[in-house]
């Protein structure tokens, strides 16, 4: 029996379709609201508005609960590494070991960068911040690949995806070398997905390159975690270009854009700003824990709880287990360090964030492992990038595969009424 909801406007009613999603999600269905009744809907922020029905990732902040194609983010970074993940993601099953390896033969086959690349990185200088240099160079693929992805066929989908997963770590890795003044590299095929990444940011010129499994496995599971995470900004960013049927580099590299804000990608560099912070001011964290329960003090605890996980982040819960591996195994002296892992211990045994659940969140984690791995702060949003990069890929899939609407958003206009024109010598 279908079920429908009433809205009543100065003593008339109008009846709308209600739509329950798999995990009793509940949708009331307005696209013929201003048809009915000339109203549209105002709701800045869209906090209330489903934009989609997407089958890719379930989310329920109260509960804490974090779901790719209906796996536990718990089980899979547990028992899955990035790629398979990716390939769930995209294509809606995890794979079987022939379709992973061939996933991977793929990727590899496709992973040379064109040359004349160089010269556009070359042009940035060492200031650039990297997420523009990302963007930029995400962008310029569009140039070195301008056919268009055909999306009725899957051969063509499917060699565009590839591509793009190829390719996408090379400019990572090329952003931090520039920024750090270290020759470009291509790494190495006879790796993993993450090893080859970790080989092309890290080996340098005059060293033998030995890989950390502890590193590559918390490498591994930050991706992982980040891999999707709903209609977020960028991804309905992502979304909303490739509606206009734009390609799929265009639309990814329009999402980096949107993920570069401080409010979204930006968080985890927030993290180690704040701490730079307690450390000029003579790391007293007691001091700023004082400070961040101050109703009239300005300051913000950057990392600890969620915009949308109210009870706890169930990502922050995986990877501090590997941040703590990392930190014990690379022995690193950092007082920033110190100062966060103060920070820690002081939230999770004080009263007052006990009882308004402000827990450390995957930001917080994930910006001490990029500091104890060496990773530029304004390199953290380029890793966010690579890891929400299948996440992206999938959404934009769906999208286009579901021939979703352009996206077009109404307005409540609120400036002058019509007005007269007034020559330029008369006002």
């Amino acid at each position: 029996m279908s079920k429908t909801a009433t809205l009543e406007y100065n003593g008339v009613k109008y009846e709308f379709p209600v739509t329950v999603g798999t995990e009793n999600e509940i949708a009331m269905d307005i696209k013929t609201l201003r048809a009915q009744s000339g109203m549209i809907t105002l709701d800045p922020g869209y906090k209330n508005t489903g934009s989609c029905e997407s089958a890719i990732t379930y989310l329920d902040g109260e509960k804490g609960i974090l779901r790719y194609r209906g796996y536990t983010i718990e089980e899979l970074a547990e028992k899955a590494d990035f790629l398979e993940v990716a390939y769930l993601l995209i294509f809606g099953e995890l794979p079987t070991r022939v379709q992973l390896d061939q996933f991977h033969e793929d990727i590899k086959d496709q992973s040379v960068v064109d040359e004349d690349m160089k010269k556009i990185l070359d042009s940035f200088p060492k200031s650039a911040h990297p997420m523009g240099v990302l963007a930029s160079l995400t962008s310029a693929l569009i140039a070195f690949n301008p056919s268009s992805v055909n999306v009725t066929s899957e051969e063509d989908m499917y060699r565009a995806i590839v591509k793009l997963l190829a390719k996408f770590p090379v400019l990572v890795a090329w952003t931090l070398r520039k920024k750090e003044g270290l020759p470009l590299d291509y790494g190495d095929d006879t790796l993993g997905y993450v090893e080859n990444v970790a080989k092309m940011m890290f080996k340098k010129p005059n060293k033998e390159y030995k890989k950390n499994d502890i590193v590559i496995n918390a490498l591994d599971k930050l991706l992982i975690l980040h891999a999707d995470h709903e209609q977020n900004c960028s991804t309905s960013t992502v979304r909303m270009v490739g509606s206009s049927h734009a390609g799929l580099f265009a639309s990814i590299s329009a999402g980096i854009s949107a993920l570069w804000g401080p409010l979204h990608g930006g968080a985890n560099q927030a993290v180690i700003e704040m701490l730079e912070g307690i450390k000029a001011d003579g790391g007293d964290t007691k001091k700023y824990m004082a400070k961040a329960k101050d109703k009239n003090d300005p300051f913000r605890l950057m990392g600890f709880g969620h915009r949308v996980y109210k009870n706890f982040d169930p990502r922050a819960r995986i990877i501090k287990k590997a941040a703590d591996e990392v930190l014990s195994d690379l022995g690193v002296n950092d007082p920033i360090l110190e100062i966060a892992k103060s920070l820690e211990k002081e939230a999770l045994e004080d009263q007052y964030f006990i009882d308004r659940k402000l827990y450390p969140n995957v930001d917080f984690y994930s910006g001490i492992i990029y500091r104890a791995l060496g990773i530029p702060t304004e390199m953290f949003t380029v890793m966010f990038a690579l890891g929400r990069l299948p996440g992206w890929i999938a959404q934009w899939r769906e999208m286009r595969l579901k021939d979703e609407p352009i996206g077009r958003p109404r307005q409540v206009y609120i400036g002058e009424n019509q007005r007269t024109f007034v020559d330029i010598d008369q006002r």
